[in-house]
């Protein structure tokens, strides 16, 4: 029994023995298979893993490098609001009323800052400003102007028909003595039925709506002066306004009499807010201090200078841009003056001068031989010029002065190519057998109450404003033969008169046309002055700003403020919609 039972216990040890190596060696197999065999796949799942994960890295870093190459493709710089722009001008300022601009850097300040019923638009032809129509009644003696609705001064006060007639009163009192005075003389205003403006005039004027060019100042700060004092009120100095900047602050730039006017933009301008914050006009008494001031970065922009300059501009950041102008630059002989008034010596004259020598001193500008040109008036039949001949000049003028040598006083300015012109006019004088003086004055008020006033000179090589319309009445009419006029010729024909004031007066196109033929015979024949040259504006600005823009056609220098509210000083980065 005992056996029996100790024999059955070792089978059973035996049994759980070999069970238990079986186990153990399914154990390690399994341990092997989902274990050790399987430690080499890890390893290839990490190598995976890995180059997975520098895969993206070099992605991302690709597409920061494709982002920094070509960001300038997807975003763009563009101007926004703010800054601002400095201009450099010449000309002391005596007055910030617009009724005595005359200084270059006065007509600046004016045209920022004040309105005018009518303007030169973008054009080059007399367009609206506070007018909102301008109509004229067919025999061209009535005009009709409607002030645009909600016109305000910076102070938000209304512009209205008072202003209007307030200024026009103003301008048309002798006391007042302001340069608008030849424009609105005899001229009747009144407020019609409908409450527009009704300016009835003595006579027909075909072009009454650019003499409508003129400033309107405040009734409602002025109202109560006397017209004798004007020019001494507080407004002179601190003036409420109407244009697209307002008067801020000045202050006083340097040693040389330089000073600094600030003018803010004005919240109450009728085209809107300019884009710019601030406009500064930096004043000058001399080209060459404005050159400095270019040179050295303190102005954004100048109008002062000529292509003559660009050799003294070292600043690299500027840009030069030429602009057409409807101005001349012209001969004037005094006709007051025994050397010059005898027509067949200024006829010799004409004759023997090079004319073309003289305009070769002046790059890129178009010759000029006549007191109009075709953007005014479109002229068929032009008189004849007689070409140069010296030597049969040199013989008349010999003949003409009876053996006597003749002196003459030549003036100009210093300003763009006029020096230089003039010298050359002067040696062709000095070869003809004259004895030559050349004055070169600053272009400052000095100069024209000491010579042009005065008519201090026996010729006169200056430039002036021909205007959008050809009214040449201005410049060769005997009425401006005087102190106050721009008769620079002192040129006295009484058919001469009626034929400008005739084409003054009529509305016909064809008959002003045939009237300024007529002129045009007797201003060859009796040669008043020499046509030189049709000069540029020639403006230097910052290549970082906006400016006026090319498509803007200039009348005068002054026209580049036509566009001011778009001009710019700021700039900002935009992305571009792709």
């Amino acid at each position: 029994m005992t056996n029996s039972l100790k024999k059955r216990g070792q089978r059973l040890i035996r049994k759980l023995s070999r069970a238990s190596i079986k186990a153990n060696e399914r154990g390690n197999e399994r341990v092997r298979k989902n274990l050790i065999e399987r430690i080499s796949h890890i390893r290839n799942v990490r190598l995976l893993v890995l180059e997975w994960s520098l895969l993206a890295v070099a992605l991302i870093m690709l597409a920061l490098a494709q982002a920094f190459w070509f960001g300038d493709s997807y975003a763009e710089d563009v101007y926004t609001t703010g800054g601002t722009y400095t201009e450099a001008t010449i000309g002391e300022v005596n007055s910030m009323n617009p009724l005595f601009a005359t200084t270059n850097s006065e007509k600046v300040l004016s045209k920022l800052m004040f309105m005018t019923i009518s303007t030169i638009d973008y054009s080059g032809h007399p367009g609206n400003q506070l007018a909102e129509s301008i109509i004229a009644s067919e025999d061209g003696q009535k005009w009709t102007v409607k002030l645009r609705d909600n016109l305000k001064w910076s102070d938000g006060e209304p512009i209205t028909n008072e202003d209007v007639i307030f200024t026009t009163k103003l301008i048309q009192n002798p006391a007042v003595n302001t340069i608008y005075g030849a424009n609105l003389a005899n001229v009747k205003i009144s407020i019609n039925e409908e409450g527009a403006i009704v300016f009835d005039l003595p006579s027909a004027y075909a072009d009454f709506i650019s003499a409508l060019n003129i400033p309107v100042v405040p009734k409602h700060i002025l109202g109560d002066t006397d017209p004798k004092t004007l020019i001494e009120n507080s407004f002179s100095n601190s003036p409420v306004t109407s244009g697209a900047f307002t008067f801020n602050a000045v202050q006083s730039g340097g040693a040389n009499g330089e000073k600094i006017y600030y003018l803010s933009a004005n919240d109450n301008y009728y085209l809107g807010r300019p884009l710019l914050n601030n406009f500064a006009v930096h004043t000058y008494n001399i080209r060459g201090d404005v050159i400095g001031a270019v040179n050295a970065g303190m102005v954004t922009a100048t109008a002062e200078l000529s292509g003559a300059d660009a050799e003294y501009i070292t600043a690299g950041q500027f840009n030069e841009r030429n602009s057409s102008l409807n101005s001349g630059a012209f001969v004037f002989f005094n006709m007051a003056k025994k050397s010059v008034n005898n027509t067949e010596m200024r006829t010799a004259i004409r004759q023997g001068i090079d004319l073309a020598k003289i305009r070769d001193l002046v790059p890129e500008v178009v010759a000029l031989d006549y007191p109009l040109i075709d953007a005014q008036i479109k002229i068929t039949n032009y008189p004849e010029l007689a070409g140069q001949d010296f030597e049969a000049a040199k013989a008349k003028i010999a003949d003409l002065s009876g053996g006597e040598t003749i002196h003459l006083d030549v003036a100009t300015v210093n300003a763009g190519f006029l020096p230089n012109v003039t010298q050359q006019l002067a040696e062709d004088l000095r070869a003809l057998g004259f004895e030559v003086n050349v004055s070169v004055y600053e272009e400052n008020q000095e100069f024209i109450n000491n010579v042009v006033s005065k008519r201090s000179y026996d010729i006169l090589v200056y430039e002036i404003e021909l205007g959008a319309d050809p009214d040449l009445l201005p410049y060769y009419h005997s009425s401006q033969a005087a102190s106050t006029g721009l008769n620079l010729s002192n040129y006295k024909n009484a058919l001469v008169d009626d034929l400008l004031l005739g084409a003054r007066d009529t509305m016909d196109i064809g008959l002003r046309t045939k009237k300024y033929e007529m002129f045009l015979e007797y201003w060859v024949n009796d040669v008043p002055a020499i046509g030189l040259y049709r000069p540029n504006l020639t403006y230097y600005y910052n290549k970082n700003v906006r400016t006026f823009n090319n498509n803007v056609r200039l009348v005068t220098a002054i026209d580049r403020f036509s566009d001011v509210i778009d001009w710019a000083a700021n700039k900002t980065t935009k992305n571009k919609t792709p």
